[in-house]
């Protein structure tokens, strides 16, 4: 087995530089791994990636060294982190990897007739967590929240409530130079 790991997470979590899931994911795959005592090739990590594309940087160089044959097996946690398409997983899983020599294994999930589904399931809970977010964001524009990760320059953000700002003293003088050049 010349293995190739293959990790995602759409949503990185506060921590700077790599998300906790992904460290946590690597850590499952790779201990399996070598607890088989196969060969592990590369840690293929799109952090930060949308499972609804299948274009992610890392699962196109996977599938490029698999068609190269510098990799024949990968290794994933479960099926959404490979996607949340259910007929883009059911065809890379069923029919591009097979057809060049491909294994494709999932710690928690069985690769089997259930699959459909489990791939099915997958983009639905997509879709709707999309449609949550989607309601939460409306509602805090709505009442004013700034959902930003940084406040307009001029201000800062209000350390008691990050929806709020308060003026920035030191460049607050330069914005409203602005505002009078314009005027």
């Amino acid at each position: 087995y010349k293995v190739g790991i293959y990790v995602r997470l759409s949503n990185e979590d506060k921590r700077a530089g790599e998300s906790v899931s992904i460290e946590n994911q690597k850590l499952l795959l790779t201990r399996h791994v070598r607890d088989q005592g196969w060969e592990l090739c590369e840690v293929y990590c799109d952090d930060g990636f949308s499972g609804t594309n299948q274009n992610r940087p890392a699962l196109r160089r996977m599938l490029a060294d698999a068609k190269q044959g510098f990799i024949n097996t990968i290794v994933i946690k479960d099926l959404s982190r490979l996607g949340r398409n259910y007929l883009e997983v059911g065809q890379l899983a069923e029919i591009t990897l097979p057809a060049i020599g491909c294994e494709l294994i999932s710690l928690n999930e069985q690769i089997d007739e259930m699959m459909v589904f489990r791939n099915w399931l997958n983009e639905q809970h997509s879709r709707e967590t999309s449609k949550k977010v989607k309601a939460v964001r409306k509602v805090c524009a709505e009442n004013g929240k700034f959902l930003g990760t940084y406040a307009p320059y001029g201000y800062r953000k209000n350390p008691e409530n990050k929806h709020q700002f308060l003026i920035d003293e030191c460049t607050a003088p330069t914005v409203q130079r602005i505002f009078e050049w314009r005027t």
